[in-house]
């Protein structure tokens, strides 16, 4: 779960990032068939410290919309929409502990601690699969999503792309890192 984030968006900031979802919103009705605008703001209105942490998304090229809703909670669940990994956030190794294990060449940051610092979730692979169901995602580039600890334990870290019209799940050493690979992030609402 990520840490509360205290960090809050100026007003004009806010406005600017809410007309932005707004028009992603309307633009892209299936990700989200039968939902109102207005109830996603009301949302938003309620919990206006996950504004920053949207802001971060949209930010570093992620284009978040909303793709669903958990009808336990109300939730609405917000996801990176860009077709490709959020360009801010390629060019980095799995977390912090394969950060630490690389000698020489490090990347600069890990897709853990990004994912930390902006208050966001990094996908699981089931919610890749579910993301993609929405469209094509990733048909160029990777997405590193949340690794199973027995796999993570032995060096390695999990990633998924999109190619010949197929989902493809794929295992690294957790340290490299690929201009093409960033992560997507979750946030709930």
């Amino acid at each position: 779960m990520p840490k509360a984030t205290k960090k809050v968006l100026r007003a004009q900031d806010q406005q600017q990032l809410l007309q932005s979802l707004k028009e992603r919103f309307e633009k892209n009705t299936k990700r989200h068939a039968g939902m109102s605008w207005e109830k996603v703001m009301a949302r938003l209105a309620a919990d206006p410290g996950k504004l920053w942490s949207l802001n971060e998304m949209e930010r570093t090229g992620g284009e978040p919309d909303v793709v669903g809703m958990d009808k336990t909670t109300g939730e609405y669940v917000f996801v990176d929409c860009s077709a490709e990994s959020p360009k801010e956030r390629r060019s980095i190794c799995y977390d912090d502990e394969a950060l630490e294990a690389r000698k020489e060449h490090k990347p600069w940051n890990s897709a853990m601690n990004m994912a930390l610092e902006m208050g966001v979730e990094i996908l699981s692979e089931k919610q890749y699969r579910e993301l993609q169901e929405l469209g094509s995602f990733d048909t160029k580039t990777s997405s590193w999503v949340i690794t199973p600890a027995p796999v993570r334990k032995l060096g390695g870290a999990l990633f998924c792309d999109r190619r010949y019209n197929t989902v493809f799940v794929y295992h690294n050493g957790a340290e490299s890192y690929y201009a093409a690979r960033g992560f997507r992030a979750v946030l709930r609402i």
